[in-house]
């Protein structure tokens, strides 16, 4: 039977809905809590809008750390191990939800994953955007109102019984653990693991980014963080090289030098992903920056050019071993034309576009094709297409 509490909280409600075990434990700060979490809304169906074990992943939070809900540490504060209980929170308590509900359905839809934990300025970023993304949570935003949470709570760690996520961490403590990630980080990449380099290089960039967010842009704390930031995401793009990442390598370089256009490293890790995905020119653009502003950097830029070339060349000598199976099979692919021409004494009756192709076909008379204007190399051309008897 259900059990009904008045919490010593203004706008809060508990029903106890299955009995925990033991005392409640102790929350103390910097304890982690890990829960499952269910939110409805107070219609008379009682909608489910977020459910933790629906997406498969337990809700965990560091108490203290400042998280964006606060009423749930509150709620949580109340409870016994295994228990679970429904709680109604009236709205001074609920505002920030759609904010913490965007970041949570982000992350089981695969995005941003580091948005897991979201802890501080939830106020300023709630109104940093027109739409949440999220029908519900637009009109939750939009009109605020009472929520039920149900509550299961699983476990809760004391500071010292776990290992501290960078995203538990102070700033003191993110600040000390950044050149660990990055030393870590460069002896993966060494061992040629660069899926665990990259994992290393991407923590100690969100714990600078973090730790940005407190400072004022482009002052000198500010600069400071930003050039560590840049050495590691240069790092974090040798290793995207390594995994065939281009393209994720051309976002990322880019990025660095539209902020910082003298970043040569920068362009030359560009120019190299713009070399495997075949942009000779842009390769060659960037190599161009990398002499004007490291002259010392001519032998590599010599060589990395010369492996370009190779490569052009290369692709060069492949599309045109292909091209002759290509057209064939281009020929078979081209739906028939209304218009049809007969080949009478080897040689086409009438043609229905303006440029006869480049090679005169010479059929047995009587053989039914078809012509259809093609563009290719920049000009129209005229392509015979064979009949269904051909083509077998």
């Amino acid at each position: 039977m259900e059990q009904t509490y008045l919490l010593n909280v203004e706008g809060i409600k508990k029903s106890i809905l299955h009995g925990g075990t033991g005392e409640i434990p102790k929350f103390n700060t910097g304890s982690k809590v890990t829960f499952h979490f269910r939110t409805l809304l107070c219609d008379g169906d009682r909608t489910v809008i977020d459910d933790s074990k629906r997406v498969g992943r337990a809700m965990e939070i560091i108490v203290g750390n400042m998280f964006k809900l606060e009423v749930w540490e509150i709620l949580l504060s109340s409870m016994r191990i295994a228990e679970v209980a429904e709680f109604w929170c009236d709205i001074i308590h609920t505002g920030l939800y759609p904010m913490v509900a965007k970041s949570l359905r982000r992350i089981a839809e695969g995005k941003d994953p580091t948005d897991w934990h979201i802890h501080t300025c939830g106020m300023a970023n709630m109104f940093a955007y027109n739409s949440l993304g999220y029908d519900d949570l637009d009109e939750l935003q939009k009109e605020p109102q009472p929520l039920i949470f149900i509550i299961e709570l699983l476990t809760v760690e004391s500071p010292s019984s776990y290992k501290r996520e960078t995203w538990a961490m102070n700033d003191e403590e993110k600040l000390r653990e950044v050149p660990l990630l990055h030393g870590q980080g460069n002896k993966f990449f060494k061992l040629g693991k660069y899926q665990e380099a990259v994992t290393k290089y991407r923590e100690a960039v969100i714990c600078l980014k973090n730790l940005q967010t407190k400072e004022k842009p482009w002052e000198t704390h500010w600069l400071k963080l930003e050039k560590m930031v840049v050495t590691l995401v240069l790092n974090y793009c040798q290793c995207l090289l390594r995994m065939a990442e281009y393209y994720e390598v051309l976002e990322q370089t880019t990025d660095i030098i539209n902020s910082h256009p003298g970043t040569v490293k920068a362009y030359y890790l560009r120019a190299k992903a713009h070399s495997e995905v075949w942009n000779e020119l842009e390769a060659k653009a960037d190599y161009a920056k990398v002499l004007e502003f490291d002259s010392r950097m001519l032998k590599t830029v010599k060589k990395e050019l010369l492996i370009l070339e190779s490569r052009m060349q290369e692709k060069e000598e492949e599309e045109k071993l292909r091209a002759p199976y290509q057209t064939k099979q281009l020929y078979y692919r081209i739906q028939y034309s209304e218009k049809d021409c007969k080949v009478t004494n080897g040689l086409l009756n009438k043609l229905s576009c303006s440029e006869i192709p480049a090679v005169s076909p010479h059929f047995s008379p009587g053989i039914l094709i078809f012509n259809r204007a093609i563009h290719t190399q920049g000009r129209f051309i005229c392509v015979p297409v064979f009949s269904p008897a051909q083509c077998n």
